[in-house]
C-alpha cells in the first residue's frame, strides 16, 4: 500500500514537470516573437554594406593608421588575472596592432635601368619619377611628374579618400632592383578593415605593376587620380616665338579601341562617360609619356583637367591632372603604371596597345591611322639604318632626305614635263583666249584642236601636274613629323656648331630677334629661306599674274622662316637638302631652251574692250 509521503512527493514532481515544460513554452514563444520582430525590422531596414572608416582629423582610432602630427590613441593597461590564456593571447595581439599603429611619413625609392621611382606611403602613390634614359648635356636625368607633393595614382574608395592617408610599410627606404621585386603599402581602419596596394618592378622593364586588395569590406566604385602632372624635359627658347606649342607636346593620350587620341585640354572635361571604353590613358610631352593601363579594356570614365603650376616656363602650354573612376566587380583593383620613353621600336613592341600612336596618328576615315603611322615607322628606320652605317644622324637625315627624294623623282619629273608642255603652247592658248573671247564655243574648240595638233592630253596633264605631288606629300609631311618627334635626334651632334639636332642651331646667344630668332642667332634658317624662296620662285614660272606670282614666291619662305625659330635643326637640315635637291632638278629638266615659236605665231596681249559709251 502506498503511503501518504509517497503520494505527495509524486504531485510535487508532476506540479514541478509540469510547471518547467509552460516555462520552455513560454519562451520558445517569445523568442520567436523576437525573432519574427527582429527580421521584420531588418526587412525594413536593409543592412548597410560593410565600408572604410577614414580617421577624422585631430582624432585617433585604435587600430587605424596614425595622419602625421596625430598622437596615438593610449592603450588601457590589461588585467591578465580576470582573462583566460586565449582571451590573454588575443588581446595581447590587439595591444601589439595598436602599438604599431603610429605610423611616421616615409619614402621609398625605387630604382631599375629605365627609372627611379619614389614611393610615399602618405597615400601610398608615386611623388617622383626620373627617367633614365633622357639624361641632359650636363648628365642630369629629368624628373617627368610636375608637382611632386600631390604626385600620382592617389586612390579613393567610394567616399572615402586615401590621397592623405598613412600607409605602413616595412619597405627600406632604397631598393636597387635587380629581379623582381615589390613594395606593400597597408592602410587600417578602425573596424579592422585594409586596403593593401602593392607596387611591382622588374630590373630593365618601363612598368610599374599596380594592385589594390580589399578586405573586411567591398567598395563599390573607385578612382585613381594622377593630380601632379606632367613636367616637360626639354628647355624651351628664351625668347617671344611663333608655333612653340607645335613641337613641344603637352597632351592628354588615351585609347578607346577605336583610335588613340591625343586631346589638349582648355577646361575640366570627360572623356568616355555615357559610352565606349578605355584601354590606357595618360599624360606626354615631347619626348616622354606615362599612361596607366588596365589589363583589359574598361568602362573607366576620363576625366581631365589643365594644371598650370607656378614654377612652370611661362612658354610652357601647361599640363593637365587626370583621373579615371569606374565601378568595382572584383575583391582588388589592377592596373599597370608605364612609363614610356617615346622610343618607337620599344613602345610598339607593347602588343595591342598602339603606343607608337602617341608620336605619331592619322586620320581614322581615310585609314591613315594604319598606313600612315606605318609609313612613318618605315621611315624612321631608313634613318636608323642610316645611323648605323655612318654614325651621325646629319648624315642619315642627308641619306634619308636623297633616298626620297630619288624615288620621288619619277613623279616629280612627270610634274616638271607637264608643266613645262603646258607652258609651250601658253602663247598659242593667249591668242585662241584673245581672238575667240566673246565665242565661248568657238574657244574651246579651238583649244582642243590646239591639244591634239601638239599632242598634250589636259586631263592627264591635269591628274599629271597634281597626282604627283599628292602621292609625294604623305612621304614629305612623314619625314618632317619624324625628325620633328624622333627622341633618337636628342642631344646629337652633326658638323661644326650644329651640336644638338633636336634643337636651334644658336651661334650666338648674344642677338635675338622676337618671333624671328627668339634663342639667339641661328645660320641654318637663313639658309633654309634662300633655298625655298629660290624653289619656289622655279615652280612660278608658269604663272601668269605678276601680282599673284610675287606674293606667292615670297609667302612660303616668310612663312617657314617664322616657322624655323624653334624647329628642330635636323628638321631645318631637311629641309634644306630638300630644296637644293628640287633646285638641281628642275635646273637638269629645263637646261635646254625651249624651241623658238612658229613664224606665224607671236607673243598674244590680253587686251581689255573698252564698253561703247552711252
Amino acid at each position: 500500500m502506498i503511503s501518504k509521503n509517497t503520494i505527495i512527493g509524486a504531485a510535487l514532481l508532476g506540479g514541478l514537470l509540469i510547471w518547467s515544460m509552460t516555462m520552455s513554452v513560454n519562451q520558445a514563444g517569445q523568442q520567436t516573437q523576437a525573432q519574427t520582430k527582429q527580421e521584420a525590422v531588418k526587412a525594413e531596414n536593409p543592412q548597410k554594406p560593410v565600408s572604410l572608416t577614414l580617421p577624422s582629423k585631430g582624432s585617433t582610432h585604435p587600430g587605424a593608421v596614425v595622419l602625421a602630427g596625430n598622437k596615438p590613441a593610449e592603450i588601457a593597461p590589461l588585467d591578465t588575472g580576470k582573462l583566460k590564456s586565449a582571451e590573454l593571447a588575443a588581446t595581447t595581439d590587439t595591444a601589439s596592432a595598436q602599438m604599431s599603429a603610429k605610423v611616421q611619413p616615409e619614402k621609398i625609392t625605387v630604382e631599375n635601368d629605365k627609372f627611379i621611382a619614389v614611393l610615399d606611403n602618405d597615400g601610398a602613390k608615386i611623388s617622383s619619377i626620373t627617367v633614365k634614359t633622357l639624361k641632359d648635356s650636363a648628365g642630369h636625368f629629368p624628373e617627368i611628374i610636375q608637382d611632386t607633393v600631390q604626385g600620382a595614382l592617389s586612390l579613393k574608395l567610394d567616399d572615402a579618400d586615401l590621397s592623405s592617408q598613412l600607409f605602413a610599410t616595412d619597405a627600406p627606404a632604397y631598393i636597387k632592383v635587380a629581379g623582381d621585386t615589390s613594395v606593400t603599402f597597408t592602410f587600417s581602419d578602425v573596424n579592422g578593415n585594409q586596403v593593401i596596394r602593392k607596387y611591382s618592378f622588374t630590373a630593365q622593364g618601363m612598368t610599374i605593376g599596380h594592385v589594390t586588395h580589399f578586405k573586411g569590406f567591398a567598395p563599390k566604385d573607385y578612382e585613381v587620380s594622377w593630380n601632379g602632372g606632367m613636367r616637360e624635359t626639354e628647355r624651351f627658347p628664351k625668347g617671344k616665338s611663333f608655333g612653340g606649342a607645335s613641337y613641344f607636346f603637352s597632351e592628354v593620350i588615351f585609347n578607346n579601341l577605336y583610335s588613340v587620341d591625343r586631346e589638349t585640354v582648355r577646361e575640366k572635361k570627360k572623356f568616355n562617360d555615357d559610352n565606349g571604353k578605355i584601354l590606357w590613358a595618360g599624360l606626354r610631352r615631347k619626348y616622354v609619356a606615362a599612361v596607366i593601363k588596365f589589363p583589359e579594356a574598361s568602362e573607366a570614365t576620363l576625366v581631365a583637367e589643365p594644371l598650370k603650376a607656378g614654377d612652370m616656363d611661362p612658354k610652357d602650354p601647361g599640363t593637365y591632372k587626370i583621373s579615371l573612376s569606374d565601378e568595382i566587380h572584383d575583391d582588388s583593383l589592377s592596373f599597370d603604371f608605364l612609363v614610356l620613353p617615346l622610343q618607337w621600336k620599344e613602345i610598339a613592341a607593347f602588343e595591342n596597345c598602339d603606343f607608337e600612336k602617341i608620336i605619331v596618328s592619322g586620320w581614322s576615315w581615310c585609314g591613315a591611322d594604319v598606313w600612315f603611322v606605318a609609313l612613318c615607322g618605315f621611315l624612321l628606320w631608313l634613318l636608323k639604318a642610316f645611323y648605323s652605317i655612318i654614325p651621325n644622324y646629319g648624315v642619315a637625315i642627308i641619306l634619308l632626305t636623297i633616298l626620297v627624294r630619288i624615288i620621288t623623282t619619277p613623279l616629280t619629273v612627270k610634274q616638271l614635263r607637264s608643266t613645262k608642255e603646258m607652258s609651250k603652247i601658253k602663247p598659242e592658248l593667249d591668242a585662241i583666249n584673245v581672238k575667240y573671247r566673246a565665242e565661248p564655243r568657238k574657244k574651246q574648240a579651238a583649244v582642243m584642236e590646239l591639244y591634239a595638233k601638239h599632242n598634250i592630253n589636259p586631263m592627264a596633264s591635269c591628274t599629271g601636274g597634281c597626282l604627283p605631288m599628292l602621292i609625294q606629300m604623305p612621304i614629305f609631311i612623314g619625314l618632317f613629323i619624324v625628325l620633328g618627334r624622333a627622341i633618337e635626334l636628342r642631344g646629337m651632334p652633326f658638323i661644326g656648331w650644329i651640336s644638338d639636332l633636336s634643337s636651334s642651331d644658336v651661334v650666338w646667344h648674344g642677338f635675338s630677334i622676337p618671333y624671328l630668332m627668339p634663342d639667339g642667332l641661328a645660320i641654318l634658317p637663313v639658309i633654309m629661306v634662300f633655298t625655298t624662296y629660290f624653289q619656289t620662285k622655279q615652280s612660278m614660272v608658269a604663272m601668269t599674274d605678276p601680282a599673284q606670282k610675287k606674293m606667292m614666291t615670297w609667302m612660303m619662305p616668310a612663312m617657314m622662316f617664322l616657322f624655323s625659330a624653334v624647329m628642330p635643326s635636323g628638321l631645318v637640315l631637311y629641309w634644306i637638302v630638300s630644296n637644293l635637291w628640287g633646285i638641281a632638278q628642275y635646273w637638269l629638266i629645263n637646261r635646254k631652251q625651249d624651241a623658238p615659236l612658229p613664224a606665224n605665231v607671236q607673243e598674244a596681249h590680253v587686251v581689255k574692250v573698252k564698253k561703247p559709251k552711252k
